[in-house]
């Protein structure tokens, strides 16, 4: 269709790329490492010719090949204006013109960092060398006026260059502004042209669809005659291959992907199944019949079996083959009119299949709307032919999406699925009729290319739309947890890898957030192409994103980051294979003592990892030299008293890569003991048994000893101590001891319980009963228990458990004796 009528990105080929975006955005996602490439200025040095062992690199030779190259991209600049000029109404063109522009303005800023780099040192050589000795004074050496003055030549030389490439850079942004500016102006005159209606525009449309079914039947007739004729063998080998690409598009993508998009025949199945199904159904077997579209058209053109006047044709045919499917598969999944068990809304049977049949139709008059526009454009007939063609398809939009309004299709819950149905909520019809009227008036008011436009955009975007979100809320019920262990992939890791409960709710988790991004990585390019952005456009977006996001002057990368954190990831792993294979090998067998082997293990662990951080860091290209002011400003902030902040910063740090103790060890530190349920960087809290929660600097956990009970395991040895009277047999007290613990299940048989006879005390024979328990918890329990059945036991058996007691014996006083004294005075004088 003429870019005329409407934006050239909603032209006729909009289908057709949509069709495509969806194979290029799966590309993109393969072919991310391609990102980390050098720059186009970079990627041209490399694939020109290396020069010869004999020729010799010198500064001149390479000033010389700049300038070459800075006159080259001039000239390429000079092209890409005259053809700004005559593309000035095709929008892709202008998009693929804006975006090579672009990269003119980043090689020349690649060769004026390098020229400014090399002035630098210039600068600071010549700083060294000196000014010149004045007249009358002794003369300097040949050599050193001889090096300044090549460096002096050399300066001007770069400045030229950088100037040169500063306009270069200049020239190329302007022309980037002004493309964009013209896609712009295109864009809005398109959108908003006004066209008169008259008698006379429905007549000469009539005669000039006559002439183009005409002229269709006669170029296609004479197509398919020379093709045969001619290229019969090209042809026959193009659909072999495209009967090949179904073959492993669509049959294979459903071998694989089959049981995630298969609707089993469950009478109830779960929400999250419902949601899966419809997403995965529509994304699989939309992109498998995208991808079988673009390999046949590919094979054709490669084989030379499209003509030009043809090939748009063809194109625009596989976009609105691919458009009508990708419709239906989501109408299909999101109201299954046969299938009310697998309805994602709550609808009626009549409801549905009536909106099915709707939203068809739409998408259908839609699409034809296009094709009829490809073959107009292809075939060079008048504009007032495709003007009428999209007014037709405006207004038949409308008056359905104004019929769609009057549907009753609510059902309420508890309601016979295949009962009369309600209204639609209040706020829904009128929203339909608004649409629908806006699109009339649009037309009758003589715009017919905003309404072409706004018809799409109520199509299509409004599919992808769904699709998002019925792909958001997948993702989302996905993540809940305990929800991802009902599914068949939850339950196939389960199966094959062993997962437990925490590591499939983490894996749910991770699923929910992949389900996300591709949801919106697949559907926001869709909805750029409708509204007037090219694959240009999206490609250079995404191209930018992963190689360079600017905050002010901070340029990130995300292909940067993620290479700087795979190399520190492989940095500790071989840290910590080195660590392992030192020990094990070198230390152990030198019979290196344990203190000294743990020190040179630690110390390797340290060295490793801050190696694999610096590593990391410079691949991710963060400039180590900006660390220096940071470093600069901590060191004078440490000395103005910042020593214990530091000092407990430091002590975390140390705590967390050492461990010597984990959230929920039992230590004990000082007066303090209890569980620890917290480790910052600068403190650490400890929740004593009485549910204090105490904070303890690192520092002192550092300096101080601390006990850790739960170290290496959570095993206890118990002891409880026993006294029985010097009556009792001893090897019967130490039977009945042993008897009573190995009634307990929790005690450990390795090592076994004992007893001890532990002395001769005052008045009882001491023993002591030790015993080991696997949890340290349980033994305040197990110990209560242990004394309640020694106390039971030792009762029944008749062994007394004795207590330290006194006799006072009180004498008479004889007649002509001292005075009696009583236990009071005898108390107040040191006790009996």
């Amino acid at each position: 269709m003429s870019t005329d009528l409407a934006p050239s990105t909603t032209g006729p080929s909009t289908i057709a790329c949509a069709a495509r975006a969806i194979v290029t955005i799966l590309l993109l996602t393969i072919i991310a490492s391609a990102l980390c490439l050098p720059s186009s200025a970079g990627a041209q040095m490399l694939q020109q010719p290396q020069p010869q062992l004999e020729s010799a690199v010198t500064i001149d030779s390479i000033n010389a090949d700049m300038k070459a190259k800075i006159e080259a991209i001039r000239r390429q600049l000079d092209t890409f204006r005259s053809r700004v000029q005559e593309d000035s109404s095709d929008d892709a063109r202008l998009a693929e013109l804006r975006v090579q522009a672009e990269k003119i303005v980043e090689e020349m800023n690649v060769i004026s960092d390098a020229m400014r780099t090399r002035i630098e040192q210039i600068q600071s050589r010549l700083a060294s060398l000196g000014d010149p000795p004045p007249a009358g004074q002794a003369s300097e050496a040949p050599a050193v006026t001889e090096e300044r003055g090549r460096l002096l030549n050399e300066r001007s030389e770069l400045n030229i260059i950088v100037d040169d490439a500063g306009t270069l850079s200049n020239g190329a942004t302007q022309l980037a502004n002004s493309i964009t500016n013209l896609r712009r102006t295109l864009f809005a005159q398109t959108l908003f042209r006004h066209t008169e209606l008259s008698g006379e525009l429905f007549a000469d449309a009539g005669s000039a669809f006559v002439a183009e079914v005409r002229n269709f039947g006669s170029t296609f007739g004479s197509w398919i005659s020379f093709v045969w004729k001619y290229k019969k063998l090209q042809l026959l080998g193009a659909i072999a291959l495209s009967l090949g690409a179904g073959m492993l598009f669509l049959s294979g993508g459903y071998r694989i992907f089959g049981r995630f998009i298969r609707r089993d025949g469950q009478e109830a199945p779960s929400y999250i199944r419902r949601l899966s199904v419809a997403f995965w159904s529509t994304v699989i077997q939309t992109i498998s019949l995208a991808s079988f579209l673009v390999a046949s058209f590919l094979f054709l053109d490669g084989f030379n079996v499209l003509r030009p006047d043809v090939s748009p044709i063809i194109a625009t045919f596989f976009g609105f083959v691919w458009f009508v499917y990708f419709v239906s598969k989501l109408t299909y999944g999101v109201l299954a009119p046969g299938e009310p068990q697998w309805r994602l809304v709550r609808l009626t049977n009549r409801g549905a299949r009536r909106l099915t049949i709707a939203v068809l139709a739409m998408a259908i008059v839609n699409g034809l709307d296009y094709l009829l526009g490809a073959i107009s454009e292809a075939l060079n007939s008048p504009l007032v032919l495709t003007i009428v063609k999209s007014l037709l398809a405006s207004v038949i939009v409308g008056l359905m999406l104004i019929a769609i309004s009057f549907v009753k299709p609510r059902l309420v819950e508890g309601e016979d699925p295949d009962g009369p149905g309600h209204d639609w909520p209040r706020f829904f019809p009128l929203l339909l009729r608004l649409m629908g009227g806006l699109l009339i008036l649009s037309v009758l008011t003589g715009y017919i290319g905003l309404a072409r436009f706004a018809s799409t955009q109520i199509v299509l975007t409004g599919a992808v739309i769904v699709l998002i979100y019925i792909g958001l809320l997948s993702g989302k019920a996905i993540s809940k947890q305990g929800s991802f262990t009902a599914t068949a992939a939850g339950r196939r890791l389960a199966e094959r890898f062993h997962f437990n409960e925490v590591a499939l709710d983490q894996a749910g988790l991770v699923a929910g957030l992949g389900v996300y991004a591709f949801a919106l990585f697949l559907g926001i390019p869709l909805i750029l192409l409708t509204w007037g952005f090219q694959i240009a456009d999206i490609e250079a977006w995404i191209f930018s994103f992963f190689t360079e996001i600017r905050v002010g002057n901070i340029s990130i990368s995300i292909v940067g980051i993620l290479g700087g954190l795979l190399l520190f990831g492989v940095g500790f792993v071989v840290t910590r294979w080195v660590q392992r294979w030192i020990d094990g090998n070198v230390l152990a067998r030198s019979q290196v003592d344990l203190g000294v082997r743990n020190s040179v293990r630690t110390g390797i662990g340290y060295l490793g990892v801050g190696l694999a951080v610096i590593i990391g860091v410079s691949a991710a290209g963060i400039d180590l030299s900006s660390f220096a002011l940071v470093a600069s400003a901590l060191s004078v902030g440490i000395g103005f008293g910042l020593q214990n902040i530091v000092s407990n910063f430091v002590s975390g740090l140390i705590l967390l890569v050492e461990r010597p103790f984990k959230v929920g060890d039992f230590v004990v530190t000082g007066t303090t003991e209890g569980i620890v349920k917290r480790i910052s960087v600068r403190a650490t809290e400890i929740e004593t048994f009485r549910q204090q929660a105490i904070i303890v600097p690192n520092s002192d956990l550092i300096n101080a000893p601390v006990g850790n009970w739960t170290l290496k395991n959570r095993i206890q040895r118990s002891e409880i101590p026993v006294s029985v009277s010097y009556d009792s047999d001893p090897e019967q007290v130490i039977a009945i001891l042993l008897e009573i613990v190995d009634d307990i299940p929790e005690v450990l048989k390795n090592p076994g319980p004992h007893v001890d006879f532990m002395a001769f005390g005052g008045s009882s024979l001491d023993f002591e009963l030790r015993f080991h328990l696997a949890d340290m918890s349980d033994g305040i329990r197990i110990r209560n228990s242990v004394r309640t059945n020694i106390l039971k036991r030792f009762r029944a058996e008749g062994i007394e458990i004795p207590y330290p007691r006194q006799d006072v014996t009180i004498l008479a006083r004889p007649k002509n004796g001292p005075k009696p004294v009583s236990l009071e005075e005898i108390d107040d004088g040191g006790g009996i």
